[in-house]
């Protein structure tokens, strides 16, 4: 099962409150743990920087700490060599040891040199070495003609020339500062002064943690100074990164190592007095100890946080739900037919409350809605009734008029046998053809019934003539008894006033597409307001036909109902003239007839 699957049926389990509570609870989730990792790698970013800023303020402040001494030995060294009546006379003297002479020599270079060295407590001794085996020193240890015989003698002569500096061990740690006294082109001898290990070891006594360990090398690559937690011994690792000797262009400041699987901050630095290099090792496990005390802290208060926000987002979720459920209990109520709502209102200003007024604004109408089928139901239960009970009178009716028709035959009265024949098809159309529709062809067949009932009224005949463009037209289908109130309109209206002879002509046309019908009378004809009263306003005085109930408004009004427009009635007339009925219907074909009902 895919992941997608399994969120979307959960999200189809869970409801408002609980999707609301998970996504604000993630969302919260997500924001604590973000800005905790954050911290805490600043804080860890941080700590490493302001570590190895202080370890390499710490090198740069031991080194220009032990570059103004070593300056200022150097410049000791330069005044020993230079003083040819104390220093350089002395030693090319040819004054023998237990004489009086070497007496005040010795005397006098002693006080030459413990001059120099007076109130400088870093030095610990001064010496001058001449190459003929005179030695002269203040200060300790002791120094005699052996020295010359030494590695460290021998390494002041080869690098002295400007200053050379040598870490000496033995009874007490120094590093020695040296230089040669020449005399007319030839060394003589050497100037050394022996700085106290003391003033290195507080000089580079840099430890950022408890287990840092810091080594100074010379420019030999030989261990000048080591941390007194630097351990006895070293892995090849390790070893090799404290004493590769690298180009100055090669030093990283610092960098983060991994040694013998263990990480540190190394960092590097050359003096560019000296040339010694200074690597101070930091473990990152020591460094960072404190920062995860304080990630743990982090972490406690991260997860109080997170437990106060979910139960905040339980209340704010159930709060926000609670009118939603009260909701749902209502609509759950209408569901099962009850709409007898307690009274439980939700006046909140939110889409909630909307909600509910527009839910019982649709109870109430739909108690409207289920009162008025009610009444429809009943009121339908008696059309039924009635219906049932007209059933039987058009059959009565049939055939009371066959009856009569059938006695007007026997009796030869034709002319009750006529009405009575029309009066029946007349019915039939009326009352026995339930379709909405009929064609043209049947239309004007009533129109005949009519007239050949309404002729006995008026004691003559009515011409009516039929003209038809196309014999197919009379086979398109139209609104039943639409014909018939028009004729009758021109019979009742028109031709009944004349003097003379009428006419009615009926002219069915296609125009356009659409069907046509036409029906003109050479009647009085009509006022502009009486046609407007015809087709708008109801004429109160307009008896409705006897046949269909409705009159030329009736006619113009279900035929723009059913087609819309331009459809419907038009009327055209002159004063003494004419009257014309327009009639204007789409030209639909014929449809399936239905059968009628027979007697």
């Amino acid at each position: 099962m895919s992941i997608t699957s399994i969120r979307n049926k959960i999200s189809l389990k869970l409801g408002i409150q609980g999707k609301i509570f998970m996504t604000f609870g993630l969302l919260s989730l997500l924001s604590i743990v973000t800005i905790t990792v954050i911290i805490y790698v600043n804080m860890r970013d941080t700590i490493k920087h302001n570590a190895i800023t202080s370890v390499e303020d710490s090198i740069r402040q031991a080194d220009e700490t032990l570059n103004l001494m070593l300056e200022e030995i150097d410049r000791l060294n330069t005044v020993a060599v230079t003083n040819k009546n104390t220093v350089i006379d002395t030693v090319l003297s040819p004054s023998e040891e237990i004489s009086y002479e070497w007496f005040l020599e010795q005397k006098q270079i002693n006080d030459f040199l413990s001059g120099l060295i007076g109130y400088k407590p870093y030095i610990s001794r001064i010496a001058v070495i001449g190459l003929n085996g005179k030695v002269f020193f203040t200060g300790s240890p002791w120094i005699d003609r052996n020295f010359l015989e030494t590695s460290t003698m021998k390494f002041m002569l080869d690098n002295g020339e400007r200053h050379a500096y040598f870490k000496q061990t033995g009874t007490s740690d120094a590093i020695s500062v040296g230089r040669v006294i020449r005399y007319n082109r030839e060394t003589i001898g050497v100037v050394m002064v022996d700085m106290k290990y003391d003033f290195i070891r507080n000089t580079y006594g840099v430890k950022p943690t408890a287990d840092s360990v810091l080594y100074v090398l010379d420019e030999r690559m030989e261990l000048v100074y080591q941390s007194d937690s630097a351990p006895a011994s070293l892995s090849p690792q390790m070893e090799d990164i404290i004493y590769r000797n690298p180009q100055a262009s090669e030093i990283k400041e610092a960098e983060e190592r991994t040694i013998d699987g263990k990480s540190y901050i190394v960092v590097s630095r050359r003096s560019e007095h000296t040339g010694w290099i200074t690597r101070a090792f930091i473990p990152l496990d020591s460094l960072l100890s404190e920062s995860a005390r304080i990630r743990n802290l982090l972490i406690e208060v991260a997860i109080i946080i997170f437990a106060v926000v979910l139960l905040g987002a339980l209340q704010l979720s159930s709060r926000t739900t609670l009118q939603i459920r009260r909701l749902k209990t209502m609509m759950m109520r209408v569901k099962d037919g009850n709409l007898s709502l307690p009274h439980a209102e939700i006046k909140t200003k939110d889409e909630i409350g909307d909600l509910y007024r527009v839910f019982i604004s649709m109870i109430d109408e739909l108690k409207r809605l289920m009162q008025d089928i009610r009444i429809s139901e009943q009121a339908k239960r008696e059309a039924e009734l009635t219906a049932l009970q007209a059933q039987i009178r058009p059959h009565f009716l049939y055939n009371s008029l066959n009856t009569i028709k059938y006695l007007a035959h026997l009796n030869s009265v034709p002319n009750i046998e006529e009405v009575s024949g029309s009066l029946i098809e007349l019915m039939r159309g009326v009352l026995g053809n339930s379709s909405e529709f009929l064609t043209v062809r049947e239309e004007l067949d009533y129109v005949n019934c009519y007239i050949s009932i309404v002729k006995y009224k008026y004691m003559g005949p009515i011409p009516v003539q039929i003209q038809v463009e196309d014999d197919a037209l009379l086979q398109c289908r139209v609104l039943k008894l639409m014909l018939q109130p028009i004729v009758e309109n021109a019979v009742q209206h028109g031709i009944s006033a004349l003097q003379k002879e009428g006419l009615i002509l009926i002219r069915v046309y296609e125009d356009g597409g659409d069907l046509l019908i036409e029906v003109m009378d050479n009647g009085p004809g009509m006022s502009q307001e009486k046609m407007d009263s015809l087709l708008g306003e109801a004429d109160k005085e307009e008896s409705p036909s006897r046949f269909s109930g409705m009159g030329v408004r009736n006619v113009h009004e279900r035929i723009r109902l059913m087609y819309g427009e331009p459809y419907g009635v038009k009327l055209f007339s002159e004063k003494g003239l004419y009257t014309k009925v327009e009639i204007r219907f789409p030209k639909l074909g014929a449809a399936p007839k239905l059968p009628q009902e027979v007697n």
